[in-house]
């Protein structure tokens, strides 16, 4: 099975072209949050229809898992705290969201949301408990945030990683887990997209400009993994 990676690509239509091109070479396609941009000029409501049509678009072909980041984000709940209700409208048979436990074989993929505070937080610690507790042989995280002291939360002269999961990954040892949000980790001396954490293989594909994203292609049959971006190539044998 292939997996195609990429994260934080922040409404730059272009990638989201590219990531629809590439879904009938793939098995499944993630992206590890941040679509949208708060930056943008571009109204967040008109950005959302937008990518609700290019998740439809991928899902048509190959199966598409996505996670929210701190960028998607549209409503508050009532702890006053950031939650994405838009990428729950998405979610159909080949779109899969946060919340979501999704089989491939006896791989299982956990698909968590961006916690904007400690009600968030304590949903995204259940759902850690009751996904530890199905049956699977490989089990595969989707979480937006790296974890910190990791280089794939290096950020040039500090790390910022969730200090959180370092410890739901020192608790329920997951095989892989994918995330994003720092944009410059696999650039930076001394950062990197991929790191091991005990058992733990750590991705962060990074982003960049472009018309193709930083992106991985995650093999689970050879156990490979390789990075591809603007700032070259590299690969890991994850066995």
């Amino acid at each position: 099975m292939k997996i195609l990676i990429a994260s934080d690509l922040h409404y730059r239509l272009k990638q989201f072209d590219w990531l629809a091109s590439q879904a009938n070479h793939c098995d499944a396609i993630i992206i590890a949050g941040d679509m949208l941009d708060i930056s943008s000029s571009m109204d967040l409501s008109v950005q959302i229809v937008v990518m609700k049509k290019y998740l439809r678009k991928i899902s048509e072909t190959t199966p598409l898992l996505v996670c929210s980041g701190n960028h998607d984000g549209n409503e508050k709940n009532d702890a006053d705290e950031y939650i994405a209700p838009w990428l729950q409208e998405a979610r159909d048979q080949q779109v899969h969201v946060d919340g979501d436990n999704v089989f491939f074989g006896s791989t299982l993929i956990t698909i968590f949301p961006w916690w904007d505070g400690d009600v968030t937080k304590m949903e995204v610690s259940e759902q850690f408990r009751h996904a530890s507790q199905l049956e699977f042989d490989k089990w595969i995280w989707i979480y937006h945030a790296p974890p910190d002291n990791s280089p794939t939360s290096w950020v040039g002269k500090r790390f910022i990683g969730d200090s959180e999961l370092n410890e739901w990954i020192k608790q329920y040892q997951p095989d892989i887990v994918v995330t994003g949000h720092i944009h410059e980790s696999p650039f930076k001396t001394d950062g990197s997209w991929a790191d091991k954490m005990g058992k733990t293989w750590v991705f962060n594909a990074g982003s960049h400009i472009g018309d193709i994203p930083a992106h991985i292609i995650l093999d689970l049959e050879a156990m490979n993994a390789e990075w591809y971006s603007l700032a070259g190539s590299d690969s890991r044998q994850l066995a």
